[in-house]
Parts: structure tokens; sequence; C-alpha cells
């Protein structure tokens, strides 16, 4: 069981007044992740891989116990962890890395981010692909069916989100997964709302790449990574080249490192990815599970409570154990962007508004073109806030009730 009210001390953001509702498009950063950053700064700021003298080779050495770190927090091994700035960076270099050919299937979700959507609409055009997308029902539920039906000898590729960050529902990861393999196609999973949140093993998802964002785990902004099975590694091509990449070069030829500095081109950003090792550190001290039985309790709390409020709509599983504690849902008569204004005028509630960076699902799985409100939990989050957010809002919808 969480002491969230100890846990609370060690996020200056959260000051008297404010009630942050907004962790799945960026979690808060707790004082001892930001304090290894600034060590960094004061006591070893130099370049990685590339100094001789004691204060670059601590950094190094930092450097790299942050990546196996990284690696040993979502069950990948050392090498096969690359460091880059987010989930996006990640997919996209998984959609220019993989070899495909012309008539390749790559097979997709209506639920994903734009991240996991357009870099597969640019390479259907780039390399004349065969896109292929599924659909789920409108509280977000998939049939294996329809998975089955678009999974054939010719797919490549099958990229999937984890957790849908507008419905909060888990997608069939592992069964996609078998299915995938089974026909002899490679599997990527964006992560990015799955890691902050509950333990995960690549491993046991059978994935063979798995993209996440460092600042929605507690980390820095600027910090994230892709997990790439080693004998995977071989057949994907780096998004970028240059300093660090590179074990030989000639006047008329070049030969890459092998493992992850084969895809970390420049200097890398080494006090972020230090940070993002620390808040690795910091979860896990606190406990994966804690923080999910913590976070199912919230979205219980918030479940019970959402129904009662006028004219909401509220999109998504009904039943809180199956959804993470994510909520989208609009108040009718109130655009989505008021209803957040309205949030923090009142009562200093921050949340999301919009699209979500989710237009195919938003527009047209649910038919909401002008976008939704969204609430999510954390680790750091209250009943009382949670109390506090639903009251708000009723006196909100009883307006223009």
């Amino acid at each position: 069981m969480l002491n969230v009210e100890a846990i609370r001390k060690d996020f200056p953001f959260l000051k008297e007044g404010r009630v942050y509702l907004d962790s799945t498009a960026s979690s808060l950063t707790p004082d001892p992740v930001i304090q290894r950053m600034i060590e960094y700064y004061h006591d070893y700021r130099a370049n990685v891989g590339r100094g001789i003298y004691r204060v670059s080779q601590r950094a190094t050495d930092e450097f790299e116990a942050a990546r196996e770190r990284i690696a040993r927090f979502i069950g990948a091994g050392r090498d096969e962890l690359i460091l880059l700035r987010n989930s996006s960076e990640a997919l996209n270099l998984i959609a220019n890395g993989v070899q495909f050919k012309r008539g390749d299937r790559v097979v997709l979700t209506i639920q994903e981010h734009h991240s996991n959507f357009v870099i597969w609409q640019r390479a259907k055009e780039r390399f004349g692909l065969d896109l292929r997308i599924v659909n789920s029902d409108r509280q977000g539920f998939f049939n294996l069916s329809d998975f089955e039906a678009a999974i054939d000898g010719k797919t490549r590729l099958v990229s999937i989100a984890h957790v849908s960050n507008v419905l909060g529902v888990r997608l069939p990861v592992k069964e996609v997964a078998k299915l995938a393999h089974e026909q002899g196609s490679l599997v990527a999973v964006d992560g990015a709302q799955s890691v902050p949140h509950t333990k995960v093993d690549v491993g046991d998802l059978g994935c063979d790449f798995f993209a996440f964002s460092g600042h929605k785990m507690c980390g820095p902004t600027g910090a994230g990574g892709l997990f790439i099975r080693g004998d995977v590694q071989e057949s994907v091509e780096p998004l970028c080249v240059g300093g660090g990449t590179i074990e030989d070069v000639g006047i008329d030829y070049y030969r890459l490192r092998s493992g992850p500095y084969k895809y970390e081109a420049g200097t890398p950003a080494i006090a972020e990815s230090i940070g993002l090792g620390a808040a690795a550190d910091y979860l896990s001290s606190i406990g994966m599970q804690n923080i999910s039985d913590h976070e199912h309790a919230l979205t219980r709390r918030m479940m019970d409570l959402l129904p009662e409020v006028p004219g909401l709509n509220i999109y998504g599983p009904p039943n809180a154990g199956d959804r993470a504690g994510i909520f989208s849902f609009n108040v009718e008569g109130m655009n989505s962007h008021d209803v957040a204004l309205a949030l923090d005028s009142a009562a200093g509630i921050m949340v999301r508004s919009g699209h979500h960076c989710a237009l195919p699902l938003m527009k047209g799985l649910l038919g909401v073109a002008e976008g939704s409100v969204r609430a999510s939990v954390y680790l750091y989050n209250t009943f009382s806030e949670v109390d506090l957010f639903v009251d708000t809002l009723s006196e909100i919808a009883k307006t223009i009730a």
C-alpha cells in the first residue's frame, strides 16, 4: 500500500491549490530524479564514450549504469535497450529501420496515437506498404478474430499500443504477438501508457520492439527508450548515423558498431538518460504492483462517482477493472476546452482537452470530431483529489443542465 502523502513530498510541483490530473500527457518529476541530473551537471559534466580522463569515464559509467537499470525495469537485456528522446522517435526508428519490401503488410489498430499511425501512413507512401487497420468496438474491446483476418503470411509487422491513451483500455498485446509470430511477422508495442503504471516484461509480452517515454514515468523530457530484441537488431537500420555509431570509417566505406550504439548517433541526452535511470529506480523502490493497486483504487472511485455528473458522456469501458486510470469524457452542451478551463479556474484542476493525438479514433470510431476532456491519475494522486474533481465537474455541468 502506498504512503501517498510521503510520495507527494517528493514532487515540488504539487503546491497547495494544484490538482494535477494530466499524467497521461506528461507525469511530474520527483526530487530524487532532479537531484541525480543536477549531480551530473555539478560533479561530472563531460561527454560519454569520448574521453579517457576520470570525469569523462565517470560520466560514461553513470550513463551505461542508467541504461542497465532502465533495461532491467522492462525486462530487457542491457544491449537490447537504445536510449532515445521519446516513444515517437523510437517508433520512427522502427518505421524507417525495418527493411520493408513493396507489398509488405503492416497491421495497426484504430486506437493508436498519431506517433504510431502517421509514421505508417508515410511508410505506406514511401515503401508501397499494405496498411491494415483493426477496429475495436466503441468501448475499446477487440475481437481476436479480426486480428487473425488481418495478419497473414504477407504481414511484415504488427504495431500496437499496450494501453489506449484515450479509452484507457488494455489491448491484447500478448495474444496478438502470438498470432503475428505464427505468421512470421515482427511485433512492435507502443508502451508509453503502460510502463509508468504496471510491471512490464518485454520477454513475457513476446514483442520484438517496445517503445516508451521517460517523461510519462516520472523522468525528464527528452529521454526515452526502445527495446529491440537482440537477434532482430542486425536487420534494423539506424535512423541516424554519425559520431558514436561508427566502428570504422575509410574513404570509401564505413562499418557500424553493434548493439545499442549503432542507433545512438551524436552526443546523447546524458543528464536526461541518467534521470530516466533514476526514475526507474524511484518507481521500483515504491513497487510497480503498489502503484498499480493504488491507481486501480482511484479508478474505481472515479468510475463510481462520474455517472452522477449530469449530462456526462464517458468513453471507454464502463467497468473500472477493464481500464487504466484514464478517463475521456464530454459534458453535453460544452466544448472540451471550455470544460478544462473551467476546472482550472474553479479549483486548480489540470486536465487535457482536445483530440489527444488520436484523431482516427476520436473522429472515426467515437464520432467526437470536437474532441474530449481527459483526466488521468498516477501514484501521487489522492482520493480527495478525485472527489474534488467530480464535485467541481458536477457544478460546472449544472450551469448548463
